[in-house]
């Protein structure tokens, strides 16, 4: 096009000098001609100046590109962050893309909800792997117990036992318990017998003690076997309300209180606990790497099967995906609002970096033939002004 251009303003000049000084019709060809070399020309010194000196000449205010790229660059960044990453537009894009609706209409589907999971697998496995056991030590000597030791676990002990006495969740424990006992009586009658029958008088004749103690298992058994099978047992309701006793002592009887933070002090110096501690930590580590790797273990099908139900929920829950969808136009206008001037300041700082002349060819590299159709309307319009000016004067 820059051809195009330079070979229609040598064509006006040609015409113009072929035309000089002719009258009748050629007199307008001339002054067409004339006025659109002159439009050729003006706009020829515009498209150039933009990007360098015309015939090299260091003319105030040309080759514009080159002097004031870092203004152009700023001026750009500015734009954009005033155009663009403003907190309603952001908030509108996001809001109209419905981001969680497609996610949840993609994620419900089991083959990319296992996709998802496949994906994020390697991930958490490594995470995982870079707690090595001095971390977990660190964990928990410098973190956890220190931070049991300074808090009062007495009323928060008190109220947790509280909850499990009203709501019954210790009868199971109970139970079990009071079947163990029971089995376990049934099954060692004679270390029971045993034991009865060494505290037994000396001076009593060796028939009465069997007597006795064949008579004193079978009440333990028996009873035993009552606190099993009735849940009901005087045993079980004096627990019950030994337990609700204690559960109101520990968060109120300062004695108490101070029974049981002087226990937690005892246990937590103990050096077991920490050692304790740390092998549960390597060990929960161990069984979490474990799992994640079985592709079909149940850690992983889970995971695959929580997701998509999450994403079927999405779908259903119109008041949940609206929360959703707002919670993210939230986070997305929060980010631009802390980060946009840090992602728009990439424009200005690469700009900065360019080379002026570098910078110069490749902006008219991507301009430069839109610049030059300036050129060709500017010969057009320029040459047709020439004969309405021509003709206008001929009439006054």
């Amino acid at each position: 096009m820059r051809l195009v251009a330079t070979g229609l303003l040598v064509l006006m000049a040609v015409i113009y000098v072929l035309t000089h000084g002719r009258d009748g019709a050629w007199a307008f060809v001339n002054a067409g001609a004339e006025a659109g070399m002159v439009g050729a020309i003006a706009d020829w010194f515009a498209v150039t100046a933009l990007f360098r000196h015309p015939l090299g000449l260091p003319i105030p205010h040309t080759a514009l590109v080159r002097r004031r790229k870092d203004d152009l660059g700023a001026s750009l960044e500015q734009f954009v962050t005033d155009n663009f990453l403003t907190p309603q537009v952001m908030r509108e894009k996001v809001l109209d893309a419905q981001v969680v609706r497609r996610l949840g209409e993609w994620v419900c589907q089991p083959e990319n909800a296992e996709r998802v999971v496949s994906e994020a697998v390697p991930f958490l496995v490594r995470a995982v792997e870079r707690v090595d056991e001095e971390e977990i030590r660190n964990l928990v000597e410098g973190v956890i117990l220190p931070r049991v030791r300074r808090e009062e676990l007495s009323p928060l002990a008190g109220h947790l036992l509280e909850r499990v006495v009203e709501d019954g969740s210790h009868h199971g424990l109970v139970d079990l318990v009071a079947r163990e006992l029971h089995a376990w009586l049934a099954l060692h009658q004679d270390e029971v017998e045993a034991i009865v029958r060494s505290r037994a008088p000396s001076w009593a004749p060796t028939w009465v003690n069997d007597q006795v103690t064949r008579r004193v298992y079978q009440e333990v058994l028996r009873w035993a076997r009552d606190i099993k099978d009735d849940p009901q047992h005087n045993v079980r309701a004096a627990l019950d309300s030994y337990l609700a006793e204690l559960a109101g002592d520990l968060q109120q009887d300062r004695i108490t209180m101070a029974r049981f933070e002087a226990l937690k002090e005892r246990l937590l110096d103990h050096p077991q606990v920490s050692a304790t501690g740390v092998r549960l930590g390597e060990t929960l580590r161990a069984t979490v790497l474990e799992a994640l790797a079985d592709p079909a273990g149940h850690v992983r099908t889970r995971m695959a099967a929580e997701l998509a139900g999450l994403g079927s929920r999405v779908l259903a829950d119109d008041a949940m995906r609206a929360r959703l969808e707002a919670w993210t136009a939230d986070l997305v206008v929060g980010l631009v609002e802390r980060y946009g001037p840090e992602i728009t300041s990439v424009i200005s700082g690469t700009i900065k970096r360019w080379d002026a002349q570098e910078a110069s060819d490749k902006i008219e590299l991507h301009v430069g033939r839109d610049l030059q159709f300036i050129r060709l309307n500017g010969t057009i319009v320029g040459a047709l002004v020439g004969l309405a000016i021509h003709s206008v004067s001929l009439l006054l």
